[in-house]
C-alpha cells in the first residue's frame, strides 16, 4: 500500500512529518504482513508534489522538505493533504501571507483536479490534517461531506457546505480528516489500524510514547436523536 503525502508551498511541517514518521514506522514493523498475517501488503510512504520532485518550502521559518515524486491520483492507497502554517490573520494591504491565503492558493492550483481524481478513484482514500480539509473544501471537493479541521477554521469549513463534525478524526469512508496540527499523529495511527491492524498500530503508538486522544467519528450506524 502506498501513502502519498502532498507538499505545497507554505505547508505545515508537523502536518507532514507526524503522519510520515508514524506510517513509515508502521510499514517497517509490519514488513509485508497484512492484518491477517498474510504477505504482500507492505506500506510505503512518500512525499510528493503536484509539479513533481522539488524542494518545497514550508510556512514555518523556511523549513524545507523534498518531494521525491509527482502526485499520482491513479495509484491505489492514500493521498494525505496537510494544512498550511503562518499567521491566521493580517491587516489588509500589509503584504502578509496568511494561512487562509496559502490554502486558497493551493485549492486554486493544478492540485484541485488531481485531488478530485483521487476522490473519484475507488481504490484511493484521501486524508487531511488540520487545514487540509479546508483546502479541499475551498476547491469545491467535499461539499455536503462530514469533515473536521483546526478549530480556528471550522466556521470557514462550514461556510463551504461541508458538514463539520467536532471530532479528532472523521472517517467518511474514502475521506478521512483530522483536526489540529498534532492530530497528524493520530491520523497516521488510525490509518495503520485500518490497513495493518490494531497490533501494528499499538506497537507504533507504544514505540512513539504517544497516547491517542479524542474521538474517531465514523459515518456509520443510526443517526442519533436531537439532544
Amino acid at each position: 500500500m502506498l501513502v502519498q503525502i502532498v507538499l505545497f508551498d507554505g505547508f505545515d511541517p508537523l502536518d507532514v512529518v507526524a503522519p510520515f514518521e508514524v506510517l513509515a514506522a508502521g510499514g517497517d514493523l509490519a514488513g509485508g504482513a497484512g492484518p491477517d498475517g498474510g504477505a504482500g501488503r507492505a506500506l510505503d510512504v512518500e512525499l510528493v508534489a503536484v509539479d513533481g520532485p522539488r524542494d518545497v518550502v514550508s510556512g514555518t521559518r523556511g523549513l524545507t522538505l523534498r518531494a521525491t515524486a509527482a502526485l499520482r491520483p491513479d495509484r491505489p492507497g492514500y493521498v494525505v493533504v496537510p494544512g498550511a502554517s503562518g499567521p491566521s490573520t493580517a491587516e489588509p494591504g500589509d503584504g502578509v501571507v496568511t494561512v487562509p491565503m496559502l490554502l486558497a492558493r493551493f485549492a486554486g492550483s493544478p492540485a484541485a483536479p488531481l485531488l478530485r481524481a483521487a476522490l473519484d478513484h475507488p481504490e484511493v482514500t484521501v486524508a487531511t490534517v488540520c487545514g487540509g480539509s479546508l483546502a479541499l473544501a475551498m476547491a469545491g471537493l467535499i461539499a455536503g461531506r462530514p469533515a473536521v479541521t483546526h478549530h480556528l477554521g471550522r466556521e470557514a469549513l462550514a461556510a463551504t457546505g461541508a458538514q463539520v463534525v467536532a471530532a479528532r478524526i472523521v472517517d467518511d469512508g474514502d475521506l478521512l480528516s483530522a483536526g489540529g496540527v498534532t492530530s497528524g499523529l493520530d491520523l497516521g495511527l488510525y490509518i495503520l489500524e485500518r490497513e495493518l491492524g490494531p497490533r501494528v498500530a499499538h506497537a507504533v503508538e507504544t514505540f512513539f510514547e504517544h497516547e491517542r486522544r479524542g474521538v474517531v467519528w465514523r459515518n456509520t450506524g443510526p443517526a442519533p436523536l436531537p439532544v
